[in-house]
């Protein structure tokens, strides 16, 4: 659709295609949000055997095999766990949300006026999300805020609910905490709540640079709250690819130990183009798109932050 706009504001449609432009490929639609669907009986089937200690992933793949491959199935892992995760209703015993929220009224009251807490419920007024921050994270954020990590993959042995800290570097280059929060969810709404939760806390000053796992309701989130925050993605998941990109080569030992030695070792992005061109050279590594693409593309953002 073409659409022009006049001085006065109004929008004008010039022209209109119909038709698709492309071919379609209906073995892929049960990858959209709008065609997976999660029928009752097998909601029920998730949540009998949860309660009979058969983890996530056996649950899925028992399904996958019934269901004849993933190309017939209407939903992921991903949704399976989300799903659980919601039903459980954070297996919080009698009590113990209401102890949650005593004990932070206390810190903030008697102990630590600068600690800071929200609790989300739902429409149920049952307990959500929960984040908080003592003064020492607000304190060591003005500091060493400026490259935050976030991860989600701690979890809770007795809630089984997922566990994330902001985590900081201070001027020893030791780890500073600055937050945390217990999360119902992994999806967009629940990320985007925490963010937008720890920003207000950090009284609305967002980091330069953010490092998270590959997590696409992660990135959606931050790209919500914090538009102008750079997004690197975790250098160990992005390392973890190596053997799986790089074992066919024959002296694939060889390729790792250098490999390891440019990514971890260069002191700037000269000297790690210097010894990078160098390995390619070395190795004949000129046709692997995925070193020369996607490695290279994230080791030259981590040197930039």
């Amino acid at each position: 659709m073409n659409a022009c706009i006049s001085l006065d504001g109004t929008i004008t449609i010039t022209k209109l295609f119909l038709e698709h432009n492309h071919d379609l490929i209906p073995d892929k639609a049960h990858y959209f949000r709008s065609s997976k669907f999660l029928d009752p009986r097998l909601k029920r089937r998730l949540e009998l055997n949860d309660q009979a200690g058969i983890n996530v992933s056996r649950n899925f793949q028992s399904m996958v095999v019934e269901a004849n491959g993933y190309e017939n199935m209407t939903f992921g892992e991903k949704d399976c766990r989300n799903y659980i995760d919601k039903v459980r209703r954070l297996r919080l015993g009698a009590g113990d949300a209401e102890a949650i929220q005593n004990y932070f009224v206390k810190m903030h009251k008697q102990q630590n006026s600068q600690f800071y807490y929200v609790i989300d419920i739902d429409d149920k007024s049952r307990l959500r999300n929960v984040f908080w921050a003592d003064a020492r994270c607000r304190a060591a954020y003005e500091y060493f805020g400026e490259v935050v990590t976030f991860y989600t993959t701690y979890l809770t042995n007795k809630y089984d609910m997922p566990f994330a800290p902001f985590v900081g570097v201070n001027h020893h280059g030791q780890s500073v905490l600055l937050g945390c929060a217990l999360l119902l969810k992994e999806d967009t709404k629940s990320f985007t709540w925490l963010f937008q939760t720890w920003l207000e806390c950090m009284h609305g000053c967002a980091p330069n640079a953010i490092i998270t796992d590959q997590d696409r309701a992660m990135k959606n989130a931050i790209e919500a709250v914090f538009p102008k925050t750079r997004h690197r993605w975790c250098l160990w998941h992005i390392m973890k690819k190596v053997p799986k990109k790089l074992s066919r080569y024959s002296d694939y030992e060889s390729m790792k130990t250098l490999l390891h030695d440019v990514v971890y070792d260069s002191l700037g992005k000269s000297d790690f183009m210097e010894k990078w061109e160098r390995m390619i050279e070395d190795f004949e590594l000129h046709d692997n798109e995925w070193l020369k693409g996607y490695l290279m593309k994230e080791i030259v953002g981590f040197l930039h932050m």
